[in-house]
């Protein structure tokens, strides 16, 4: 893989970097106005849908199969972030694996704290039940607080006794709400892309009156046996590279199947940037054989 091509990502990241630590209401505009820059191909069609009375973006590709779907979840700690935002990369997934997609608009905090989000997320993949989804057809996916979100849904979900999803695909999953993971401070020099300063900002906004360690809010605590199997993608430059590598461990020590792919040199969600990085389209690769074997 290319140190070159990197280089030039960590570059562009880091002069184009937000600064999260700013209010919820400036740092939702920048990013908006960031992540709008990121074409979508032509041929990807998006369609505005309701699952469970929870809004979002059905992302489909010609020729693909309709019994079969991805529920993603967005990243932006639970505070930024938009179904839209999640478009192309989203739309990748789904022209890899030949799964139609929805990702899902849940409520933000601090206007809408915890449990507002997980009972989005939850309502939403109710809907997908209540439509005669397989739920061994059905793949939870999220990136950063949408991966620690998509673990909160399948421990909420299974506490309610519904079936499982057939597995979960975890991107650089943000499952620690109480920042005690050791990378927070020790890969900050790395990480063009996330900082502590902005995390402590917002983390709180979501946690709200709840605590922090609680496993539907930060799942690296909870009892995840029998959850459906797992792949976890990371990157080495992450200020969440532990949680990442706790999750991991949890789920190992919970009897659940788990898959920790770290990829060395590359940034947060790194797979978004499969047109310019080598890792992240081999990473794309790999989630796509990962969720095509569990589909099977």
């Amino acid at each position: 893989m290319s140190k070159e091509q990197q280089s030039q990502l960590d570059a562009i990241l880091r002069q184009g970097r937000l600064d999260t630590a700013a209010d919820a209401v400036s740092v939702r505009a920048a990013f908006d106005a960031f992540t709008a820059q990121v074409p979508t191909p032509a041929d990807v069609q998006q369609q505005r849908v309701e699952l469970g009375g929870v809004p979002g973006i059905e992302v489909t590709v010609a020729g693909n199969e309709t019994g079969r779907v991805i529920l993603y979840f967005h990243s932006g700690v639970y505070v930024i972030g938009s179904a839209a935002a999640t478009v192309p990369l989203v739309a990748d997934l789904v022209r890899r694996t030949g799964v139609n997609a929805v990702t899902l608009d849940y409520r933000l905090a601090p206007e809408h704290p915890y449990p507002a989000a997980l009972d989005d997320a939850r309502a939403a993949y109710e809907g997908l039940l209540a439509q005669g989804m397989d739920p061994a057809q059905i793949v939870l996916a999220g990136e950063s607080a949408g991966g620690g979100l998509a673990v909160a849904t399948l421990l909420a979900s299974r506490e309610a006794g519904l079936p499982m999803p057939s597995c979960a695909l975890l991107l650089s999953p943000l499952a620690d709400l109480t920042l005690s993971g050791e990378t927070l401070l020790a890969r900050e020099p790395l990480d063009p892309v996330l900082s502590p300063a902005g995390l402590r900002v917002h983390a709180p906004e979501y946690v709200g009156s709840a605590d922090a360690a609680d496993p539907l809010i930060s799942p690296i605590f909870g009892d995840l046996r029998g959850l459906p199997p797992l792949l976890i993608q990371v990157g080495s430059n992450e200020i969440l590279l532990s949680d990442a590598l706790r999750l991991a461990e949890r789920a190992a020590l919970s009897d659940v199947a788990v898959t920790l792919d770290v990829t060395p040199g590359v940034p947060h969600v790194f797979q978004g940037f499969a047109g310019f990085l080598d890792e992240a389209g081999a990473a794309l690769d790999r989630a796509t054989a990962f969720v095509k074997a569990q589909l099977r």
